[in-house]
């Protein structure tokens, strides 16, 4: 079973009860880094929002069929007070338990069901070569973003455009689009960003990013970059955990070459993925 499924399986689970992420990562055999980032990959939600979610839409379902008690209720899915219980109802669907009790009607609200795995998801993977990245200095926009939002993304690209070749200092033709800076919540800086030989005299609105020299399994991603997401899947939730490499908690990239078409999105691309001693 992969370890998302895994992880899947013990939220359904456990969900009603104090579970962290932690213990869904040991029973996933992930690292919660390594997986966050293939639960993200796969379910587009970070794995406590998805508990979470798991959690209020079975509320939602209960009290939409009329419980009385809505403290009965909060203690049946994981919180402790009503209080506690109404305000994260109140996040998650926009509506308190009460209106939704009143209504007799989950019509409009956003609920989460259990995910189902995409098998299409796994992809057949070349196999990386391994290099010692050296420091890089890259400048670029960059955004924060969560595993909702990060369709978004290709907005921050048509943003970006117009610096290349335009930036003080800049080195090569080479793009890359940097994560860094993620959290357990699913949240994670994007940059699209060039390597500078320098960050002196850059314009005040690019931000300036050093990435450490690591050791990285590189990949080469062959197809149109809409399908990038299968090929992040498949190294997150398949490769890492079968190689025995540890994924460092540092920032990883895609590297843009001359042979990528930024028109037609084709050409393909690498996936720098930094490894841990």
């Amino acid at each position: 079973m992969e370890p998302v499924a895994k992880a899947i399986w013990y939220i359904e689970s456990h969900f009603a009860g104090a579970i962290s992420l932690d213990d869904i990562a040991d029973v996933s055999g992930l690292s919660r880094f390594a997986l966050s980032r293939a639960f993200g990959e796969a379910t587009d939600r970070s794995v406590m929002r998805y508990v979470r979610g798991r959690r209020l839409t079975e509320a939602a379902k209960a009290l939409a069929n009329g419980a009385g008690d809505i403290l009965s209720v909060a203690l049946e899915t994981g919180y402790g007070s009503h209080e506690a219980f109404s305000r994260a109802f109140r996040d998650q669907f926009g509506l308190t338990p009460e209106a939704v009790r009143a209504q007799r009607s989950l019509d409009n609200i956003p609920l989460v069901e259990t995910f189902k795995m995409d098998d299409s998801l796994i992809v057949k993977l070349e196999p990386p070569r391994f290099e010692k990245g050296k420091l890089l200095l890259v400048a670029g926009l960059a955004e924060r973003y969560n595993y909702e939002t990060c369709m978004e993304i290709p907005k921050l690209w048509q943003r970006f455009t117009p610096y290349l070749g335009n930036i003080p200092g800049q080195v090569g033709n080479v793009a890359y689009g940097v994560r860094y800076n993620s959290d357990d919540e699913g949240n994670l800086d994007y940059m699209a960003g060039v390597e500078v030989s320098s960050f002196d005299g850059l314009p005040k609105e690019l931000t300036r990013l050093r990435i450490p020299a690591k050791r990285y399994a590189v990949f080469r991603h062959n197809g149109h970059i809409s399908e990038v997401r299968r090929t992040h899947y498949t190294i997150w939730s398949q490769w890492l955990p079968e190689s025995g490499h540890e994924p460092a908690d540092a920032p990883s990239f895609e590297r843009y070459d001359e042979r990528f078409n930024p028109r037609t999105g084709s050409g393909g691309l690498e996936i720098w993925v930094p490894l841990s001693k």
